[in-house]
Formats: C-alpha cells, sequence, structure tokens
C-alpha cells in the first residue's frame, strides 16, 4: 500500500471522529437546555402553586357557610334558586309502651309509608333544651291582672268600710270575692316558683323530628322562564308530595305538619346556634329588630377577652379594698396612738409655751408652774396604771 492510500484513510478516520465529536456535544448540548427549561417549568410551577395556596385561603361569605339563600313561601331556597326544600315536623309515639296489636299496626303503616314514597327525603333530628322563658313570661303577665284586681277590690272594701254606705251582705260578698282572689295569686306565685326552678335544669330535652323534601328547578324544564309562577309550581309539587307522606304517616298514628316560614327561620336559627338558642331564641332576636337570620354565637377570642376583663375587674376591686382598708386601719392606729398620748402632747405644749414667756410671769412662776405640770402627769401615769391593773383584774375574774 502506498503512502498517498495511508494518509488518505487517515484523514478520513479523523474527519469521521470529528464529526462523531460534533453530533456528541450537540447532543449534550440539547440536553442542558431541555434540562434547564424543566427546572424553569418546575420553579414557575412551584410559584403558581405558591401563589394559589397563597390565594386559596379566602374568607367565604355568612350565606356560603350558611348554605341557603332564603325563605320563602314556607320554603328554604338553596343554591341561587335552583334547589327547593321543604320540612315536614313528626310528633314521636311511645313504641315500647305499646300492646302486641298497636305495634304491629304502627309497623305495617310504616311499611306502607315507605312503598309510597316516590322520592327522596331526608330524615333530620334535632334535639333542644326545654325552654319555658315564655311560659313563665305569661304567667307574670297573668299574675300581674290578678294583683291589681286585687288592689282594686281591696280599696273598694277600704272605701265601703269607712264610708259606711255599705251594708253587711255587700261587704260580706267583697270579702269572699278578695278572698278568692288573693288564693288565686298566691296559687299563680307558687306556679312560677316552680316553673322557674325547673326551668334551671338544663338537662330537659325534647327531640324535634323532621322529614326534609327537595325539589330542583331543572326538573320543571327550561320552558317557564317566569320566576312567579316557577315558584309558585314547585310549592305545588312540594305541598302535594308532603300532603301524601303526612296521609301515610297518619297509618302509623304519626301526625305531621308541614312548617311555616316562621318555623323553618326557627330551625335554622336552633341549629346554628346550639348554645345561644336556649337562653337567645328567635322570638328575642325578632323583637330585638333583627331581619336577617345569623350565627349570634361570640367568637372564641370574643369570650376569652371578656372572661379576661371580667377577672382583671374582680382581682381590681379587691385589690383597692385590701389598701383602703390598709390605710384605713394605719390612720385608726395613728388616730389611737394620738388619743392615748393627749394628755402629755398637751402638758408638753404647755411647758414650752411657759419656757417661752418665762421672762413675762416671772421665773418662780415659771417653775412651779411647770413643776405642777409635772405632777399633774405623774398622777395621769399612776391613774393609768391602776385603771389598767383593774380591767387586768376584772378579765382575770370573769
Amino acid at each position: 500500500m502506498e503512502i498517498s492510500d495511508i494518509l488518505t484513510i487517515a484523514v478520513a478516520v479523523l474527519i469521521f471522529i470529528i464529526m462523531i465529536l460534533i453530533f456528541v456535544y450537540g447532543y449534550v448540548s440539547r440536553k442542558e437546555k431541555s434540562g434547564e427549561k424543566k427546572s424553569d417549568n418546575k420553579e414557575n410551577n412551584n410559584k403558581d402553586k405558591k401563589e394559589t395556596s397563597s390565594t386559596s385561603y379566602t374568607k367565604l361569605s355568612v350565606f356560603d357557610f350558611m348554605d341557603f339563600d332564603t325563605i320563602e313561601d314556607n320554603m328554604i331556597v338553596q343554591n341561587n334558586k335552583t334547589k327547593y326544600l321543604m320540612a315536614i315536623e313528626c310528633e314521636g309515639i311511645n313504641y315500647d309502651l305499646m300492646s302486641e296489636v298497636e305495634k304491629t299496626a304502627v309497623e305495617q303503616g310504616f311499611i306502607e309509608f315507605l312503598n309510597t314514597l316516590r322520592h327522596p327525603i331526608q330524615l333530620y333530628i334535632q334535639t333542644r333544651t326545654i325552654n319555658i322563658s315564655s311560659s313563665i313570661e305569661n304567667y307574670n303577665h297573668k299574675l300581674e291582672e290578678t294583683r291589681q284586681e286585687l288592689v282594686s277590690k281591696q280599696n273598694e272594701y277600704t272605701r265601703l268600710l269607712q264610708s259606711n254606705s255599705g251594708n253587711t251582705k255587700i261587704l260580706n260578698e267583697l270579702k269572699m270575692e278578695i278572698a278568692r282572689i288573693q288564693n288565686l295569686y298566691d296559687y299563680g306565685k307558687d306556679i312560677i316558683s316552680n316553673t322557674e326552678k325547673m326551668s334551671l335544669n338544663k338537662n330537659v330535652l325534647r327531640k324535634h323530628y323532621y322529614i326534609i323534601l327537595s325539589y330542583y328547578a331543572s326538573e320543571l324544564g327550561a320552558n317557564i322562564t317566569d320566576e312567579e309562577e316557577k315558584r309558585n309550581m314547585i310549592f305545588a309539587e312540594l305541598y302535594t308530595r308532603a300532603q301524601t307522606i303526612i296521609r301515610t304517616l297518619f297509618a302509623c298514628s304519626m301526625k305531621g305538619k308541614v312548617l311555616n316560614s316562621y318555623e323553618l327561620a326557627e330551625l335554622l336559627y336552633v341549629a346554628y346556634n346550639r348554645d345561644e338558642s336556649e337562653v337567645y331564641g328567635i322570638d328575642k332576636a325578632l323583637k330585638a329588630g333583627y331581619t336577617e337570620l345569623y350565627s349570634t354565637a361570640p367568637d372564641v377570642l370574643d369570650k376569652r377577652m371578656e372572661a379576661l376583663n371580667k377577672e382583671i375587674s374582680e382581682k381590681a376591686l379587691e385589690k383597692a379594698k385590701l389598701v383602703v382598708d390598709e390605710v384605713k386601719s394605719e390612720k385608726e392606729k395613728a388616730i389611737e396612738k394620738t388619743e392615748k398620748s393627749y394628755e402629755e402632747l398637751v402638758s408638753n405644749l404647755a411647758k414650752v409655751i411657759i419656757n417661752e414667756n418665762k421672762r413675762y410671769i416671772g421665773k418662780d412662776v415659771a417653775d412651779e408652774a411647770i413643776s405642777r405640770i409635772e405632777n399633774t402627769k405623774e398622777e395621769v401615769k399612776q391613774d393609768a396604771k391602776k385603771e389598767v391593773k383593774t380591767r387586768t383584774r376584772r378579765k382575770t375574774t370573769k
């Protein structure tokens, strides 16, 4: 083989190696660029996730939380007038106290009730604490009327008795009437007292049973566009279903009724205000001027702040009283000490006055006056010691 051929082969090999290196370099550079793009995309996705996570925690409206729009025509409206609910309240029966025949009849009636269902229903049980504040208020009103009548009869009896214008028969009848009203008044006071004692028992509970019927506006189709007509048709459909259920429940010896708008509001009010509804019922909320249903439960931090403020007030009052008592005791001790040293202070002040005016009254007179004052002080001290000894003896004798 000639040298020229060898050189040609070597050049070809070099060119091939160079082409391979160029291809490898291009492949590596592309891979690095794609890796950078992926990292950039990941960073962007992480940023987007952070942004979405930071914006996802937003405060919802209280109406979104309550999951209903309004109450109208004895129906609860939900989801922007796309869903309507109607509630039936059922009276409970004491199944355990029934005879076997009655139990069989109830079971048969319940089977018929289940067989007549053509639409989905929901069963809801609400436990409420018995609130008899309205009964107490009515009793107090009646008792006040009885008291006014009693006072009026007593005044009339006193007037007739003083004027001597009434005969004995009228006075006796009036006296008997006063006794009757007095007994009625005392009986009413006892009823109110017993009722108030019952209201203090927080364990008196009562369960309320409800059947919830639902209807979707989409079931009417898209032909009806008038809102008034749509609401009337939905009400008619729900009311028909409710009456069918009430009639079938009657076979189980159970009574039921459709809740009106006010009763639906009370149902939701108790559901969203478990604790406060026992004391601050919907009647008081309406009388206070609230026109919208909302939760009256205070915030946990507000409750804690209120408790801390109350505790601070009590501690401050206790500390102020303690300091005032200490200051009073110190002043009383100072007054007592001054009272004990009263004669001594007077004598010392008298001696100072005499010494200051010795040149005017004469030295002999001044000395004699001071000597008498000192003798008087000694006599007072002796008398005080005798008085202390006498008291000590009396206490010992006793």
